[in-house]
């Protein structure tokens, strides 16, 4: 999961809003490309690994599910690892914020943008539907506190815990959402993909729902354009977890994933830990 989730969030780095030829010219998954105007490297992830990192962190450590503990996880994880690729209100917020109280005080959360979603997925492996809109909610409100925010962020969680407990075949998936989140959960998501976070989970959800292959479904959400990085880490954390999904990715994109502290090993193992969660619940 949080391995191909942040495949496709370094492979869509070097194709974030860049120019339609580079996403024609190099979305081939020949290795990850360096951006025309950012200095992330290739194979490094960004802010959408990063945040799903603390959720994953938050999850698996058994600690109460409150606001304060989730903001002061938020801002571990980025001070003991700061990286590009935040926006940049909310990257000097972090900067500056010394702790979970001054992050709860001052934080302004009335973005309906994919914050919330694209560190989304690791709550699908709560058990029950209640559960992960609950927990899902808290952490969404916490940067995202309206309702398309909330939403998106709602359908990403969602779309993973369907296919993490084999709730239904992967065809079945738009009306298993629009069963439990407002919204348009539809897989007709076209063109460009703006700062929205109801249109990068569309559009990772289109992609999902239109091939039975990862390495398919990485090329179609860059495809689209624009905020393609959120869009590849939606669809790839959430398909990853799908039986109907062939892992066909080239091993040149794991091997090329950054390594470092937090690099691939960790988020392997982070997660062994998430899945345990999954297969202990599941059996009861």
């Amino acid at each position: 999961m949080l391995v191909e989730l942040a495949i496709g969030d370094a492979y869509g780095a070097g194709f974030e809003y860049a120019s339609d030829k580079i996403v024609h010219n190099h979305n081939d998954l020949s290795g990850y490309i360096q951006h025309p105007r950012h200095a992330i490297p290739p194979g490094c992830y960004t802010d959408d690994t990063q945040m799903s990192i603390a959720i994953a962190e938050s999850i698996v450590s058994g600690e109460s599910w409150t606001p304060r503990n989730l903001a002061s996880r938020f801002l571990d994880t980025f001070k003991r690892d700061p990286r590009e690729g935040y926006a940049g209100g909310f990257y000097a917020f972090l900067q500056q914020c010394p702790d979970a109280d001054a992050f709860l005080r001052d934080i302004r959360p009335e973005s309906d943008k994919s914050g919330a979603a694209m560190r989304a997925i690791p709550l699908g492996v709560f058990p029950s539907i209640d559960t992960v809109i609950k927990r899902c909610t808290v952490q969404a409100k916490l940067t995202h506190d309206t309702p398309d925010g909330v939403n998106a962020a709602l359908a990403a969680s969602l779309m993973a815990h369907y296919f993490l407990y084999n709730l239904g075949p992967k065809a079945e998936l738009s009306a298993f959402l629009t069963q439990h989140v407002a919204g348009p959960w539809t897989p007709t998501w076209k063109g460009k993909v703006s700062a929205q976070g109801w249109m990068s989970v569309q559009a990772a959800l289109t992609a999902v729902m239109s091939s039975n292959s990862l390495s398919e479904i990485l090329k179609a959400s860059i495809a689209f354009t624009g905020d393609v990085d959120t869009v590849a880490t939606i669809a790839l954390g959430a398909a990853s977890c799908a039986q109907e999904v062939a892992n066909d990715l080239p091993q040149l994109l794991y091997n090329r994933l950054e390594n470092n502290a937090y690099g691939r090993d960790y988020l392997l193992h982070l997660d062994k830990q998430l899945l345990m969660l999954v297969e202990y619940r599941g059996a009861n």
